[in-house]
């Protein structure tokens, strides 16, 4: 079958090996259709050809590029009237006007539809996108959903066909792997790595569980935005400045090992009126990397770490200290969770399997 995907994420380079392992598949003739960057708030996502053996990786220009809801590619019809495509896969929310546009083509050109979904709270949109999104879910062929929330989210508002939460990505579990050792004797190294450094996630409340451990330690900050002037004033305040470390953005291809020199990774995400966790990706790719997780109760956290990890009440400083005042005093127990996590991720979260169980959804949709 002829599978034609659609996506501005996959110009991330570590994300284009799920798109290798579906391509294994001998029935699969997969094309991938990228931006040359995508002008993310956080900074530009330019197209990086890391992992572009067994499909086709073609760049096509976007417009409205930045705008998450009104964005599409311009040159779509085109490359359906070239390539003849069984299936469009589009990794797009429903209700955006790329998922409509692509829809209505696909359906134009004969091929199957589906889309892929985030979206784990119940909202309702403005015109027109509120039409877009009706439209959508009264044409497509099938959805994919990243967590448990968003096929709730989705059979609310009416989508009646058939649905499966499979995450978007997994982690590559070759590159994210546990290092040969870890020096005991540099002290208890604890990390949050997030791309934005925003108040949703949570990083405020980890500065002030940290600042009361006793001991040996220190603290790396991942990522960028708005928060990080505060978060910076605030480790001042708390008189912990010269053991946190303010590491900027880290990329795709630097995170295994920025995940390795980590004791324990906390996620501490914050949920808001208008949003809660949807996955916690360096969740996973932790845990491949034997690094024992903290995360608070925030949106799907608890449900990625399961019983490999620590789950803590959002905004729950005192409960977040424990835990990690029990990881720092315990190298067994660090051990265990970091043993736990890569189980559970070469069990559930490999782009191997998540790219097996994107193709048996293809297989069906032909079928």
């Amino acid at each position: 079958m002829k599978v034609l995907l659609l996506s501005k994420a996959c110009l991330v380079g570590s994300y284009q090996t799920k798109l290798e392992a579906i391509a294994r598949h001998d029935d699969v003739d997969l094309t991938v259709i990228v931006p040359p960057v995508w002008l993310d708030p956080a900074g530009p996502v330019t197209l990086e050809r890391a992992h572009t053996e067994g499909y086709r990786l073609l760049v096509d220009p976007i417009r409205f590029n930045g705008q998450f809801h009104t964005y599409y590619f311009p040159k779509l019809k085109q490359r359906l009237d070239q390539l003849r495509p069984d299936l469009v896969h589009i990794d797009e929310e429903p209700y955006n006007l790329a998922t409509w546009l692509a829809l209505r083509l696909a359906r134009r050109a004969g091929a199957k539809s589906l889309f892929f979904s985030w979206q784990n709270i119940l909202r309702s949109y403005p015109f027109p996108f509120s039409l877009l999104e009706k439209k959508v879910l009264a044409g497509i062929d099938y959805g994919l959903v990243g967590n448990q929330a968003s096929a709730k989210v989705w059979r609310q508002k009416g989508y009646g066909g058939p649905l499966r939460v499979i995450p978007q990505f997994g982690v590559d579990a070759t590159l994210f792997q546990p290092p040969p050792q870890r020096d005991p004797g540099r002290g208890f190294v604890i990390g949050c790595a997030n791309r934005r450094l925003v108040p949703e996630k949570g990083v405020d409340w980890v500065l002030r569980a940290v600042a009361k451990l006793p001991g040996i330690w220190r603290l790396h900050i991942a990522g960028e935005g708005p928060e990080r002037p505060f978060l910076q004033s605030l480790a001042h305040q708390l008189n912990i400045a010269d053991r946190v470390q303010f590491d900027g953005v880290v990329t795709s291809a630097q995170m295994p090992a920025y995940l390795q020199q980590l004791d324990a990774l906390v996620l501490a995400s914050v949920t808001l009126p208008n949003w809660k966790e949807q996955f916690g990706r360096v969740l996973v790719e932790a845990m491949a990397c034997g690094v024992a997780v903290v995360g608070s109760s925030s949106g799907e956290i608890p449900h990625v770490i399961g019983e490999a990890g620590l789950i803590f009440p959002e905004k729950d400083e005192a409960a977040l200290h424990h835990h990690l005042l029990r990881l720092m005093q315990s190298p067994e127990l660090r051990d265990e969770l970091g043993r736990n996590g890569r189980t559970r991720v070469l069990n559930q979260y490999t782009q191997r399997q998540i790219a097996d169980e994107t193709v048996a959804v293809y297989r069906e949709i032909i079928n």
